[in-house]
C-alpha cells in the first residue's frame, strides 16, 4: 500500500470516528430529563464526588450525565452549594451549567397556623439549609435591634408564602420577614391602634387571642371588640387561650379551676391587662379585626352548646352564667 492510500484511509478514519465522537458528544449535551419535577441539594463543604453521587440519587442516569459535564465544566463544589430545581425538558447542559454557576432555584417558604416562634423555627428548618437553633439566634441579632423582645417575636412576622434561597442566612429571612411586616404597618394602621391606645404588638397579641378563641372569620371582630371593652374597663381578659399558653397546652377543651391557678404572666384570669406578647403568630386579617372592631358593648361571651364554633354575647352578667351553665352541660353530655 502506498504512502498516498495509507494517508487518505488515515484521513477517512479520523473523520468517521471524529464524525462518531461528535456524534455521541452531540447526544451527551442533549440528553434531556423528563421525570417529575427533583430538586437537587448541594450542602456546603460537599466534595466534588458527593455533588456527583447527589445527582446520581436524585437524578438517575441523567444525573450521571450532568456530573460529567459538570466536572468538565468546573467541578467546584463550594459553587455550587445550593439548591437546584430540575424540570421535565431540561437539558444536561443547562442542569449543570446552572449547577456550575451557583444559580440557584428559589424556594417558596409558606407558613400559617403557626403559634410560638420557636415552630417558626422549626418550620423554616425544614425548608431551608440553617437548622432552627440557627434561626432562634438570629432573632435575638434581627428582632431585638428593632424593638421586640423574645415575647414579642411572634408579633415580627407575618404568615405568607415566600421565596428564598436554600442556602439563606437566618439573618437574611428574619430581615425579610421583618420588611415585610413593617410594610403592612403602614401609617393608617398604627394611627388606628394609636387610637386605641396600643402599640402594634400589643393588637397582634389581641388578634393572637382573638384567633385561639374563634375559628369563624366574621366573628372575630366581635370578639375584638369585647376584648378592647374589657381592656377599656380595666376589667381581666380572662381568656381562656392565655391559660392553654401558659399551661403549654392548646389541646385542652375545658379549663377547670385547676387550670386557673396556674402562676403565669399568661394566665388572664390572675393577671389584668395584655399578656407579654402574642399567643400565636396571627394573620393579617385578623390583626384588621382589631384595628377595625365594630362598636358594641358586650363583654361576656361563651360557646355556644351546639358546638358549631360560634359564641354566644353578652352584657349582663346573670345572662352570661345562664349561658355558661348551658354549655358546661352541653360538655358534660359530651364527656368533655
Amino acid at each position: 500500500m502506498n504512502a498516498k492510500r495509507i494517508l487518505t484511509w488515515t484521513a477517512v478514519t479520523l473523520l468517521l470516528l471524529g464524525g462518531a465522537a461528535f456524534g455521541v458528544w452531540r447526544i451527551f449535551l442533549s440528553d434531556t430529563y423528563d421525570g417529575p419535577v427533583t430538586r437537587v441539594y448541594v450542602p456546603a463543604g460537599a466534595t466534588e464526588d458527593a455533588v456527583a453521587d447527589s445527582l446520581q440519587s436524585s437524578l438517575g442516569g441523567f444525573g450521571r450525565t450532568v456530573a460529567r459535564l459538570w466536572r468538565l465544566q468546573s467541578g467546584d463544589a463550594s459553587v455550587a452549594h445550593g439548591s437546584y430545581a430540575v424540570d421535565s425538558g431540561m437539558t444536561a447542559l443547562e442542569v449543570s451549567r446552572a449547577i456550575s454557576r451557583g444559580r440557584q432555584t428559589p424556594l417558596r417558604v409558606t407558613f400559617n397556623n403557626i403559634r410560638t416562634f420557636g415552630d417558626l423555627a422549626r418550620r423554616l428548618s425544614q425548608r431551608l439549609e440553617a437548622d432552627s437553633a440557627a434561626f432562634m439566634a438570629a432573632a435575638d441579632s434581627v428582632l431585638r435591634p428593632a424593638g421586640f423582645d423574645t415575647a414579642g417575636y411572634a408579633a415580627a412576622v407575618l404568615p405568607d408564602t415566600y421565596e428564598y434561597y436554600w442556602t439563606a442566612s437566618p439573618e437574611t429571612v428574619l430581615s425579610g420577614l421583618l420588611a415585610e411586616r413593617n410594610s403592612f404597618w403602614d401609617s393608617t394602621r398604627i394611627a388606628k391602634a394609636e387610637a386605641l391606645g396600643l402599640s402594634p404588638v400589643g393588637v397582634a397579641t389581641i388578634a393572637s387571642i382573638v384567633e385561639e378563641e374563634t375559628a369563624k372569620a366574621d366573628e372575630r371582630p366581635v370578639v375584638a371588640r369585647l376584648y378592647l371593652n374589657r381592656l377599656d374597663r380595666n376589667m381581666p381578659l380572662q381568656a381562656d387561650p392565655t391559660v392553654k399558653f401558659a399551661l403549654g397546652d392548646f389541646g385542652l377543651r375545658r379549663i377547670t379551676i385547676a387550670h386557673l391557678g396556674i402562676d403565669s404572666p399568661y394566665n388572664t384570669y390572675r393577671v389584668n391587662g395584655l399578656p407579654p406578647g402574642p399567643i400565636r403568630i396571627v394573620e393579617r386579617s385578623s390583626i384588621d379585626a382589631v384595628l377595625d372592631a365594630p362598636e358594641h358593648n358586650y363583654i361576656y361571651m361563651c360557646a355556644r352548646p351546639d358546638f358549631s364554633g360560634y359564641h354566644v354575647f353578652e352584657t349582663n352578667y346573670n345572662r352570661h352564667t345562664i349561658n355558661a351553665a348551658r354549655y358546661r352541660r352541653a360538655l358534660d353530655a359530651r364527656g368533655i
